[in-house]
């Protein structure tokens, strides 16, 4: 349940046309498209450079060579998804690819062209037929983000609170006999240490995946299914959450924090291998380094335990020093960094937590079940994705689906009702809501996080069992019950140290999500695209 709040103060409270929860790709392409005349509230728990979109390498897939076709690339989302995409969703959205992407250009993305600057350099990454992802070197989501924080600095009317943790959803009945609404989001300001209710006719929740779950992630520690956790405790209705893509090739380094070894490399010829040189791909897949991303990962954790390796290796060392410098700049230079030198060394990876298929369900207007509320991005699901997502394929949707949040709210702001005719903006949820996970010490939330992380790796890692979930789900039932052993503070009473209530915060979202993830895993008995069940093997395409 929603935390219970006290009144806000007048100082506290903030009024505005629409407020975005996050701001990666998905939550920026919402603000830049709404109008100039309203004022647009971003809310960043952390820094704007925080986020999983800048850390993203590989590119935007769009159909945009004359080569390739529209049906090719459905059909290639299609395969991965293993039957569970929504088709409807899937051609909607990559016939927007290529407007996606000449919008991205106008904003000022400087993606890589040809040696002749006659167009866009295409690659080609695993599952796609065609080479067809745009791209920015191997840092496209950091140049994304980039000419887009450009375009939000000069726009006047987007407001940028930094440091500003989302609590929970603010909702009323604008009558008795009404259902409720999204009327805004109670915020905690980290660095004043107090509650801040943010009003608006209008709230996105764009706060990313739950890579956080897991001990080794490519996301951020953002990453803490904040938007998944807010809106299913206001009763929208989520899916797909037992689908968590782990990507291949994470750098296997000390301290590398869960650098990703872009696709890319393996598209343009990498081969994976064992210690001993030993090329394995093709006895897994007949499409070897180029299988999807689910397939690889098996074949790569399969790998590992078999011969008891902590990693294996990726080799690049033929393609060149000179292609690789013009290439990977950013990955070269990184894997340096850490003693690495790709154009003489392998590359050592492993499986890490990278993306989640499922979130909050939404149509293809980002609208929820819960009118005035929004998602998009990773925290959302469109029905794209399916039971595994296609490589470059989650940028696009950031940008198509942001597009259509921001069209959907300029479309029915006309005869919208004027905040001052709805009921008191500071009533308080209702009084049955929980207490607030406040403030019992940095250290124990720490130690919280990492139990639930193991949990989470040896239950719903790549390859699970009904035994391993019901641990799990067993160990995530006990943090619960060790959280509210603890001595929280209520926010009636006085607010918790500045230093603490994140960490409260984002445990309370993480063990929502883990719990809703276990549940999802144990109903769907069969293995099913990123869903693999050692204790049963055939794919089950029915959803559950």
């Amino acid at each position: 349940m929603p935390i219970a709040h006290a009144p806000a103060a007048a100082e506290d409270t903030l009024h505005c046309d629409a407020i975005i929860v996050g701001a990666g790709l998905a939550g920026l392409s919402v603000a830049l498209q709404l109008p100039a005349h309203w004022r647009v509230v971003l809310l960043l728990k952390d820094a704007r450079a925080e986020c999983a979109s800048s850390r993203a390498q590989g590119g935007i897939a769009a159909v945009v060579d004359a080569q390739d076709s529209l049906d090719s690339h459905i059909q290639d989302t299609l395969a991965a998804g293993a039957g569970l995409c929504d088709e409807h969703s899937v051609r909607h959205i990559l016939a927007n690819a290529p407007q996606a992407l000449a919008w991205l250009r106008q904003q000022g993305v400087p993606f890589t062209l040809l040696d002749d600057g006659s167009g866009l350099h295409l690659t080609r990454e695993g599952g796609h037929s065609h080479r067809r992802i745009a791209h920015a070197a191997d840092a496209t989501g950091k140049a994304i983000m980039d000419s887009l924080w450009q375009r939000i600095d000069r726009s006047g009317n987007i407001d940028v609170l930094e440091h500003h943790a989302a609590i929970d959803l603010h909702t009323v009945s604008p009558t008795l006999a009404d259902s409720r609404i999204c009327q805004g989001v109670w915020a905690q300001d980290l660095r004043r240490a107090c509650h801040r209710l943010l009003l608006a006719p209008r709230v996105v929740l764009a706060t990313g995946g739950m890579g956080q779950l897991y001990p080794r992630t490519t996301n951020p520690p953002s990453a803490t299914a904040d938007g998944v956790a807010m809106a299913w405790r206001a009763g929208c209705a989520v899916r797909d959450l037992e689908f968590v893509q782990f990507h291949p090739t994470g750098l296997y380094a000390p301290d590398a924090a869960g650098f990703l070894i872009s696709e890319a490399l393996r598209g343009e010829g990498g081969l994976l291998c064992l210690p001993d040189g030993t090329h394995f791909m093709p006895a897994h897949d007949a499409r070897a380094e180029l299988a999807p991303r689910d397939v690889v990962a098996r074949a790569i954790f399969h790998e590992m335990q078999r011969h008891g390796l902590p990693c294996v290796h990726l080799d690049m060392r033929h393609k060149g020093s000179e292609f690789l410098h013009r290439h990977f700049p950013n990955i070269l230079a990184e894997c340096l960094r850490h003693g690495i030198d790709i154009t003489r060394q392998t590359i050592p990876v492993a499986p890490v937590a990278h993306y989640a298929c499922g979130g909050i369900v939404t149509d293809l207007r980002a609208r929820t079940a819960l009118p005035g509320l929004y998602a998009v991005g990773e925290n959302a699901c469109t029905g794209l994705h399916g039971a595994n997502r296609l490589a470059s394929n989650s940028l696009l949707e950031c940008v198509v689906m942001g597009h259509a949040a921001a069209c959907d709210m300029i479309a029915l702001a006309t005869g919208k009702p004027a905040m001052a005719g709805w009921p008191d903006a500071t009533q308080p949820p209702p009084p049955h809501a929980a207490p607030p996970a406040h403030a019992a010490g940095a250290t124990s939330y720490a130690t919280l996080r990492r139990q639930l992380a193991e949990a989470m790796w040896q239950g719903a890692g790549i390859v699970r069992n009904a035994h391993d979930l019901r641990i799990a789900r067993q160990t995530v039932q006990a943090l619960r019950d060790q959280c509210a052993s603890l001595h929280f503070r209520d926010s009636l009473s006085g607010m918790p140290a500045v230093t603490s209530a994140p960490d409260a915060l984002a445990l309370r979202n993480l063990l929502d999500a883990a719990a809703l993830l276990l549940d999802a895993a144990l109903r769907r008995g069969q293995s099913c695209g990123l869903h693999t069940r050692s204790d049963n093997r055939s794919e089950d395409h029915e959803a559950a």
